[in-house]
């Protein structure tokens, strides 16, 4: 609960520990992964030059998800993330729906960058049994979730400057090497490498497609500003900043990065599995500065799996605080964390170790854990955007008042559903992909079932009309009143 949120039972709740630049920071952090550090190989000797306009279509569209987000949170400041207005918009179906999903996302993304950690380690350490790098990451993790929110806010900030620094000096490197006349056994570096080796679409426009299957999956984590907005300091002003910048991010560590790598090097050259960041550098016979690469993209999976930890346990509270998970996920340590909450999300991102051994070839279980995150993360943008629709419809005076909506309302929601809809038809387009898209609906079957055996307790009726008395305290008088005699009915 935010700490503007009154209850009748004076529960501790979160705190707003989280300043201006952990907010930008963490915003981009969650917009550069480990989708991008080492799912950017397949895209590219998937898609060839097109990858850049994959990448920039991609970002343009979930820029609308982000500004709908944001309206929505901000319309009533005691929504604790995404999952809050979507059960008030939508009904308590949406939330519960919404929230386990995200959960089970982070959970599934927390496990690729366990599999991811282990690859890297492996190659800097040969020999070093997969295990090991997977629990100690773990274990770190949790230590530092458990302290102070604000904790989590430093590392992140941390994680994300590396990243930031690590992309930055790649750009300045590539760019010298081009301006220079570098050589390597691959050609020289130059920008004609982009449409020299078959043009900007090389594999045509079903290499373009498969581009979008793992490209998704770089963007997961977008959204992840929207669940510190319980946590966040002056959330009017910090959230617009954050999500505003989301564009200039997407042209410069995605598409100026790209430009980048495969202007030194021909996109032939890159492969599946392999980063394409390693990659550069070891062709151009810089060993040393690979190296250094090598722990950048290390210290990005594990600033992927950090937010995935933290993301987990506080919408697994906020569905424990709302009667939709077991109560003693509801539970803050001294320190203001949800601890118990953390606890089952560690223990269930071991399982990456599990899937490891299970299956032969780490790149297959990364690709195949990662389509499956990125389908559900598709639901949880969708249901963000649905709610934006029901906002409109049902309280049109709130979006009104609003100084932060979203540019082309209601229609550009559906250009938005209409890209999501090619996105899952794109998935179809490969076994690997197509088998992970077939597996994900057993997840929403699941939670159908357990709805189906929730949703008439008394229990957590009573928590959910609780819930709407709560948010009706930022509403104005008719439209609380319309609200909770909808609730009653």
């Amino acid at each position: 609960m935010t700490t503007k949120t009154l209850t009748a039972r004076q529960e501790p709740h979160l705190e707003r520990q989280l300043s201006n630049r952990h907010i930008q920071l963490i915003a981009i952090g969650g917009a550069i992964g480990t989708g991008l550090f080492m799912g950017s190989g397949k895209t590219i000797s998937a898609a060839g030059p097109s990858v850049i306009f994959v990448y920039m279509i991609i970002g343009f569209m979930l820029f609308f998800v982000m500004r709908a987000m944001g309206e929505l949170l901000l319309s009533n400041l005691n929504y604790k993330s995404f999952s809050d207005f979507a059960a008030d918009l939508l009904g308590p179906w949406a939330g519960f729906f919404t929230g386990w999903t995200y959960w089970f996302c982070w959970v599934i993304t927390g496990i690729a960058d366990v599999i991811a950690i282990a690859s890297y380690s492996k190659e800097l350490w040969p020999g070093l049994p997969l295990w090991i790098p997977g629990l100690a990451t773990v274990a770190i993790l949790l230590l530092l979730n458990l302290t102070t929110v604000k904790a989590f806010g430093e590392t992140e900030f941390w994680f994300a400057l590396i990243k930031i620094i690590a992309i930055a000096a790649l750009i300045l490197v590539g760019l010298f090497m081009i301006f220079s006349g570098f050589k390597s056994d691959a050609g020289p570096a130059t920008f004609s490498n982009l449409w020299s080796h078959g043009g900007f679409f090389p594999n045509e426009f079903m290499g373009f497609v498969a581009g979008f299957q793992i490209a998704v999956f770089a963007f997961v984590g977008i959204e992840l500003v929207g669940t510190t907005a319980a946590e966040a300091k002056d959330p009017e002003k910090n959230l617009p900043k954050a999500i505003n910048s989301i564009p200039i991010r997407v042209l410069l560590f995605y598409v100026g990065a790209l430009i980048i790598l495969m202007s030194v090097t021909p996109w032939t050259q890159f492969q599946a599995g392999h980063s394409p960041f390693i990659a550069m550098f070891s062709l151009a016979g810089l060993g040393a500065a690979a190296t250094v690469v090598n722990l950048v993209v290390l210290s990005s999976a594990m600033s992927s799996a950090n937010s995935g930890i933290y993301s987990t346990s506080r919408m697994v509270y906020g569905l424990a605080q709302e009667g939709d998970a077991p109560s003693v996920f509801g539970a803050l340590s001294r320190r203001k964390v949800p601890q118990n909450a953390l606890f089952l999300s560690c223990v269930l991102l071991l399982s990456g170790v599990v899937l490891m051994y299970a299956g032969q070839d780490i790149g297959k279980a990364f690709d195949m854990v990662t389509t499956v995150s990125a389908v559900c993360f598709v639901f949880v943008w969708s249901i963000i955007l649905a709610s934006y629709i029901a906002f409109h419809r049902r309280r049109p005076q709130l979006h009104e008042a609003s100084t932060y909506r979203m540019p082309g309302g209601v229609p550009m929601v559906w250009v938005v559903f209409a890209f999501f809809a090619f996105v899952l038809w794109a998935l179809t387009t490969q076994p690997d992909t197509l088998l992970a898209l077939l597996v994900t609906p057993v997840w929403f079957i699941l939670l159908g079932a357990a709805w189906l055996v929730l949703r008439r307790r008394p229990a957590h009726l009573a928590r959910y009309a609780t819930f709407q008395a709560e948010l009706s305290q930022d509403m104005e008088p008719e439209s609380a009143g319309r609200e909770l005699g909808a609730v009653k009915n």
